[in-house]
């Protein structure tokens, strides 16, 4: 289950929709590709030994927590809780994006399809609210709805090309490689990999953490990159760059026009189910930083109870609400610009918990309370230093938005600790 959380969190809009946006951009997405999932690893790296180290509780509060303590640990978490239900908000829009090839209707600017997609996001609200392990089977579902168009355009791409009927398109006419077009391509692609951390974020509800975070981030973040660098450039090679960028949904179109019409619409529910089980994940988490932050009396206590199925009910339903608010008010963007729009201020928000881990890292090593060899040390600042570029090349808006929503957390935290401070746990260091 954790590695299908981990898996299932990546594999939802990113994949199915980047290519759209990827394919101007040419051999610079294949690079950015690259360095994405090598930068992925090392963060997974990261993640992994800390989870070791700390195992239990949240990732994203218990980490920066440890190494800078609970102010830190607060605004980390707190940015990382915006990029679950910001991320949530761009899954129910990938979601609604791939269902227009069959309902061609839902493609158009309007309310309706803003309606569907909140729809969408109050369906899997109500899952989680029966219970984690109904949400984790949930999760191991949809993963292996979701492998069957990643692993299919694989399979396309090399029947075509081993029998000479392919015709390499997708990278005539497009940007010459560049620095900055590599940093741009790199900052999507990185969207398709938030939450190889899912299972750390999720600490307190895993049986023997100390050794099964660590081994499902590394597996899940490992199989999904290299499934999504051979899948996606198989579909940006074979497609043209207009045809691509003309479409809601390119893996679709990709089955439509190199295997047949109903391939295409086959695949779009494929790929809608794909966002949908993505959904599903990250609704997980997004209950799960509110209910560890009010039990560290950071937050009202109200959104640390749980119902009776031991779900978070007034952390679920605030996150989904949130949610909801910013689908509704971007659906005039359009899905392809309300995509993109969301993809990066997700991206950008969720980097905060990559780069403080990083630094949490290296602290608790210097304190010797984390033993790590020269290597690992090379890793965390490779890590560290991808997580600052990413940042970068989300844009001075999607970053404007994310430190915005980011600062909007200082006055609770203050009036918190004012009110009742909070109590310290100390997680033990083995």
């Amino acid at each position: 289950m954790c590695i299908a959380l981990g898996m299932g969190n990546m594999i939802g809009s990113g994949v199915f929709l980047l290519p759209r946006d990827l394919a101007p951009l040419g051999w610079n997405a294949v690079i950015g590709w690259g360095v994405t999932i090598t930068g992925t690893l090392c963060l997974a790296l990261i993640f992994a030994r800390l989870s070791r180290r700390l195992p239990g509780g949240s990732a994203a509060f218990t980490y920066a927590d440890a190494a800078f303590g609970p102010g830190v640990g607060f605004i980390v978490a707190w940015s990382y809780w915006i990029s679950c239900w910001t991320a949530n908000a761009t899954l129910a829009v990938a979601a609604i994006s791939n269902l227009s090839i069959v309902a061609s209707r839902l493609g158009e600017k309007g309310p309706l399809a803003a309606l569907l997609a909140i729809g969408f996001l109050w369906f899997f609200t109500l899952i989680n609210l029966t219970g984690v392990r109904r949400a984790g089977n949930t999760q191991v579902i949809t993963l292996l709805l979701k492998l069957v168009p990643v692993i299919g355009a694989i399979g396309v791409a090399l029947w075509l090309l081993g029998t000479g009927e392919a015709r390499v398109e997708g990278m005539a006419h497009t940007a010459p490689v560049s620095l900055s077009a590599i940093s741009g391509a790199a900052t999507l692609t990185l969207f398709a990999l938030l939450g190889f951390e899912s299972a750390a974020i999720v600490g307190d509800r895993v049986k023997d953490p100390e050794r099964t975070i660590p081994r499902a981030t590394l597996i899940a973040a490992a199989a999904t990159g290299l499934l999504y660098l051979l899948s996606c450039t198989a579909v940006t090679l074979l497609l043209p760059v207009d045809t691509l960028q003309q479409s809601n949904a390119a893996y679709a179109t990709f089955f439509g026009a190199l295997v047949s019409p109903t391939a295409g619409d086959v695949v779009a529910i494929f790929a809608a189910i794909a966002a949908l089980g993505a959904l599903n994940g990250f609704v997980l988490l997004q209950g799960e930083i509110p209910r560890e932050l009010a039990h560290r009396r950071l937050l009202p206590s109200l959104l640390g109870r749980d119902n009776r199925f031991g779900s978070p009910l007034a952390a679920q339903i605030l996150s989904s609400a949130l949610a909801s608010v910013v689908v509704y008010a971007n659906y005039s963007r359009g899905l392809a610009g309300l995509f993109t729009f969301m993809v990066l201020v997700t991206t950008s928000t969720a980097i905060i918990l990559y780069v403080v881990g990083s630094l949490a890292a290296l602290k608790l090593e210097r304190r010797g309370e984390l033993r790590v060899s020269p290597g690992f040390a090379a890793v965390t600042l490779v890590g560290a230093a991808y997580s600052c570029w990413a940042f970068y090349g989300a844009g001075l808006e999607a970053s404007l938005w994310s430190l915005a929503m980011t600062a909007a957390g200082l006055p609770i935290y203050v009036l918190m600790r004012r009110s009742a401070p909070a109590r310290r746990e100390e997680a033990p260091i083995a």
